[in-house]
């Protein structure tokens, strides 16, 4: 038996999947037992005996607990779920184009390897809280020794004009990087950089939280996890905070989105009728693979080939079985 501590699930598609395969879901179960003894004496209206007893057993499974695991042996069965975990791992796999041969769109995988929580929201957050402390350390003159202290006055002049020169912003629609004041040079990193870090992010990744699995070298398979699921923390400092940035085994239970797009050579910008009309297919056909181009160089949130992107059921990570340690005195 695995036992699973879940990230995430998403219950509406797992009920609603689950109800395809076994026409419906029983989330409760209800057992009802009652025994009764009648004993007249004499005339009815003179006098009867009763003696009655019941017993009633009520139970509600959770959801996440109880429905996910069921979907999941009900997907093996049917032969709809396959673990690619083995095959994914396979430098060869990806660069032959096997995988992608026996795996069309949609299909139902399960991958069980290295992998890492992103979050720009967290990143900027973070950048924000080191900016902070170190404004503060030169506030009070105590500079860690890897910068060089600016002279008396010039950093508050120095930040002054910074902040000048950076464009307003209307309230309301502050990014994310503008949480990050301006400090020194700190070990190679300043508040300029680390708020191009935050920018470039928000392309690559775009706001929210993101599992990202390597499987091999080179190869990212995606996916975005949607807040309000089961399990989700809405905080992503919470998870952060629990979880880390290092990389650790997940698994993703979910269906292959999209694949990255090998395409090299741009279309023809020509998306005008015969009449000099306006055609919107091959407008949005233009624009789309625009799109794939940009997520082909990794400046979008889009599939990188070789990886692809899953749409996640369920992101969980096994509990190890402790083992007996012998310690030594």
């Amino acid at each position: 038996m695995i036992l699973r501590e879940f990230l995430y699930v998403d219950t509406d598609k797992v009920r609603a999947m689950l109800a395809q395969l076994d026409g419906g879901i029983a989330e409760e179960s209800r057992e009802t037992e009652r025994k009764e003894k009648r004993t007249t004496v004499g005339p009815r209206v003179a006098g009867q005996f009763f003696q009655g007893a019941g017993s009633e057993t009520y139970t509600n499974k959770s959801l996440g607990d109880a429905i996910f695991p069921m979907l999941e042996e009900a997907l093996e069965s049917e032969q709809l779920l396959r673990d690619i975990s083995e095959q994914a791992s396979d430098p060869q796999e990806w660069t032959s184009g096997e995988l992608k041969k026996r795996l069309p769109l949609g299909s139902l995988v399960r991958v069980t390897t290295m992998g890492s929580l992103f979050d720009t929201r967290y990143a900027a957050a973070a950048f924000a809280a080191f900016g902070s402390v170190i404004a503060g350390l030169e506030g009070i003159g105590a500079l860690p020794s890897a910068g060089a202290p600016p002279k008396p006055g010039k950093g508050k002049q120095s930040r002054q004009q910074s902040n000048a020169s950076r464009p307003r912003v209307p309230a309301g629609f502050q990014a994310l990087e503008d949480a990050i004041p301006d400090f020194p040079d700190i070990g190679g990193a300043d508040g300029a950089a680390l708020r191009s870090f935050v920018r470039i992010s928000k392309g690559v990744f775009a706001p929210g939280l993101h599992i990202n699995l390597v499987p091999a070298d080179g190869v990212l398979i995606n996916s975005r996890l949607q807040e309000g699921r089961q399990y989700l923390d809405s905080e992503a400092d919470i998870l952060f905070a629990r979880y880390g940035t290092e990389p650790q085994e997940w698994t993703i239970v979910g269906s292959i989105g999209s694949y990255g797009t090998e395409e090299t050579r741009l279309p023809e910008m020509n998306f005008y009728n015969d009449d000099g009309s306006l055609n919107r297919a091959k407008f949005a056909d233009c624009m789309n693979a625009q799109m794939r181009n940009l997520g082909r160089l990794g400046f979008i949130d889009l599939p990188q080939h070789p990886g692809f992107s899953l749409i996640p059921l369920a992101v969980y990570r096994s509990i190890p079985r402790s083992g007996v340690l012998a310690l030594n005195d």
